[in-house]
């Protein structure tokens, strides 16, 4: 731990410079937060002119039903309007209030709230916790009307919104109560844990966000979904038998197995699997259940299994840890750092001895431009995880015929190609983009593009077809 804490000290010691120099950070925040909005608006205007195609790529053309082409690319121009629009007005949004003074503002708008209920300044973490939920709704409100827009406007113009005005004010409500209610006992501890710990915060601070992240993974299921989706067993069936069976043929350790009533609020569908290593649970949409066969559904429920089998959400885990790690590893410099306050329009008085809660904030908004080229690198990663599930999904036989016998993996040799024609079809239900700029995919996507994936589960097929000759 001693030569920990040292490392840590001597990168301190290379951002001393934070401490004194008189850096105008807020000049620095606006330029690189436009910054990065321009690159994002770039990369959209380098993805607008693919929807003007009037044909879909070749290997696709027989999967598309007269008309469905024209309303994918319409949809797609439409999502791409809207995101230019919202992504410019978010950013001035946020560009006004940090210039005229918002975050300095909502700091003693917190001081005089808590002091009204009988608390003084020195109760720091309470003042805080009023500070950061003051931002939070206040900052929401400009965001409404896009929220209300996309739902209720774009959605529904193109058939997928089943949200009513009622839900979606419900949903608000749920969602700033939720936030309250479990957002402020974390920050109570998240701050806590600076006053005890001192400048050596850093490995006490990733134990206690770890131990978050895995009681979330409980919580999360189990008291916040239910309050905005209904969980129901899946009901008897061919699937059941499918999802079942395949489960135990790869030992995954299911628990629960669940349908969710994603049709209360879109037509989009999706299935994933949470839980902890012993005790795993799998949800589907009623959408996906809706719109695709049986044994489609077993094929993109193997391959989410793919990514249990190689421990993706694991090796996420460990990468975002090392992420958050690095993070706080170069905050305690900003930490101790009056003149980054001053440059943002706080008071000599509270820039004097900053509080950890805004410090942290402003922390942030430093490495926008930082924060934009690792979420790059993260979905670089995510895409190549989902190229390996697909692989898993192919070699399932193979697999299954190695563990548990020949008997065990019949009628799993066409598992690559169910999975082909199962993404084929929720692309063209869900009327998604298949004309993609590739600088655009790398920026914005998780998962590699519909002809990406079938090109690579083609070539899947063909290495397994040529091994078992």
């Amino acid at each position: 731990m001693d030569f920990l804490h040292g490392q840590l000290a001597n990168v301190q010691t290379h951002l001393s410079f934070v401490q004194k120099d008189p850096i105008d950070w807020k000049l620095y925040v606006q330029v690189f937060s436009w910054t990065v909005t321009l690159f994002e608006s770039y990369l959209l205007l380098r993805q607008y002119p693919l929807y003007s195609k009037t044909a879909p790529p070749p290997a696709l053309e027989k999967d598309f039903e007269p008309g469905a082409f024209e309303k994918s690319q319409a949809y797609g121009k439409d999502k791409a309007k809207f995101a230019l629009f919202s992504g410019l007005y978010k950013q001035a949004v946020d560009s006004s209030l940090l210039q005229f003074g918002f975050y300095p503002w909502s700091w003693q708008a917190a001081g005089s709230l808590i002091q009204k209920l009988g608390y003084g300044p020195q109760y720091q973490i309470l003042q805080s916790i009023a500070f950061v939920f003051i931002l939070y709704f206040l900052s929401t409100i400009p965001t409404l009307p896009l929220s209300w827009y996309g739902t209720f406007v774009l959605e529904e113009k193109h058939g997928f919104n089943k949200t009513t005005p009622k839900i979606f004010v419900t949903d608000l409500v749920k969602s700033w109560a939720i936030a309250f209610v479990f957002g402020a006992p974390f920050l109570a501890i998240f701050l806590k844990i600076f006053q005890w710990a001192g400048d050596r915060f850093v490995p006490w601070l990733m134990a206690f966000m770890i131990s978050f992240q895995l009681i979330m993974v409980i919580l999360y299921p189990t008291v916040i979904q239910p309050l905005f989706n209904k969980l129901s067993p899946l009901g008897d069936g061919d699937l059941r038998q499918r999802i079942e069976g395949l489960a135990t043929k790869l030992k995954f350790p299911l628990k629960h197995l669940y349908e969710i009533d994603g049709s209360k609020r879109s037509s989009h569908s999706n299935a994933y699997f949470f839980g902890l290593p012993w005790s795993k649970h799998i949800v589907i949409f009623d959408t996906l259940i809706q719109q695709s066969k049986p044994e489609e559904v077993e094929a993109v429920l193997a391959h989410e299994l793919g990514h249990w089998y190689f421990m993706h959400p694991t090796k996420m885990l460990v990468i975002s840890q090392l992420h958050i790690f690095t993070i706080l590893a170069l905050f305690p410099a900003f930490l101790h750092a009056p003149p980054v306050l001053t440059s943002f329009g706080y008071p000599a008085y509270v820039a004097k001895n900053p509080p950890t809660i805004v410090a942290f904030l402003l922390f942030q908004m430093i490495l926008t431009p930082v924060e934009a080229v690792v979420s790059i690198a993260m979905n670089a990663v995510s895409r190549k995880f989902e190229f390996e599930a697909d692989r898993f999904a192919v070699e399932l036989e193979g697999r299954v015929k190695a563990t548990a016998g020949e008997k065990e993996a019949e009628g799993m040799g066409d598992m690559g190609e169910r999975l082909g024609r199962a993404l084929i079809s929720l692309h063209v239900k869900n009327l998604s983009t298949v004309w993609v700029d590739w600088l655009y995919s790398a920026y914005h996507h998780s998962h590699p593009t519909l002809t990406e994936r079938l090109k690579g589960l083609e070539q899947l097929q063909v290495a397994k077809e040529k091994k078992e000759l």
